[in-house]
């Protein structure tokens, strides 16, 4: 438990526990309530923390991938490879990145004026809807958003496929059925929660809004910030 992997997946139940309550409490309390208000610097935090946790998500899955990639292609350099300094290094880097994001977008979404209704059509203050409530043009903040949301699942998923490709090189290069069944567990379980949370993240993220519809992105709303993180232990735990 002392393993590289578990010190990943650790992080990745923190973030996914920090995901959740970033949004599901303040819903849960509405509906109980029977209220449908937040305050601006709730509205504010809750955006913040959200884009943060979403990017740390995002990199520390595609980076998790280079774990996978060492203990198969090179098992006898694990050890070195993958030393205490090498792990740390990989958990700020999500970090450091989500933070990145959340410290930019929050303050330029939430300086715009609101002058339009005072309702957000979502389950939270996610950036498109609340900019759908600005008075100014906000037409070139919203593509310079999408290209970097382009780019926060491209680069990391980059980063998987390359190391996934190198996998399965390896692995049909190996001449025990055995070695080949145990290095595909090894990693089957990581690739079914990238699967998960990238698709649907790719659809709310990468489509074009001109193709989005309300009622679709409700539901995929809840799959990948409620059902992904909640499948994740379980995903992780049948591996074991």
């Amino acid at each position: 438990f002392h393993s590289p992997m578990y010190f990943f997946l650790s992080h990745l139940s923190f973030i996914d526990i920090m995901f959740i309550s970033t949004t599901v409490p303040k819903i849960l309390v509405n509906y109980l309530l029977g209220q449908k208000t937040i305050s601006f610097m709730g509205c504010t935090a809750q955006h913040f923390f959200y884009i943060t946790l979403v990017g740390a998500e995002f990199f520390l899955l595609g980076l998790m991938a280079y774990d996978c990639y060492v203990a198969i292609c090179h098992p006898l350099r694990y050890p070195v490879l993958m030393n205490c300094w090498a792990c740390w290094a990989i958990i700020a880097s999500p970090w450091f990145k989500g933070s990145l994001d959340g410290f930019l977008f929050t303050p330029i979404t939430m300086s715009f004026l609101f002058c339009n209704s005072q309702e957000i059509n979502y389950f939270f203050c996610e950036a498109p809807a609340i900019l759908k409530l600005a008075c100014a043009d906000t037409a070139l903040y919203q593509a310079a958003m999408y290209v970097c949301c382009v780019l926060m699942l491209l680069i990391p998923f980059s980063v998987i496929t390359a190391p996934c490709a190198q996998i399965l090189t390896a692995v049909h290069h190996m001449s025990s059925l055995g070695r080949k069944k145990r290095a595909l567990a090894t990693c089957s379980s990581h690739v079914t929660v990238v699967t998960l949370f990238y698709r649907a993240a790719i659809y709310t993220y990468m489509l074009p809004r001109s193709y989005h519809q309300p009622a679709q992105d409700k539901v995929f709303f809840v799959f990948y910030t409620i059902l992904t993180p909640l499948l994740n232990p379980l995903i992780y735990s049948l591996r074991n």
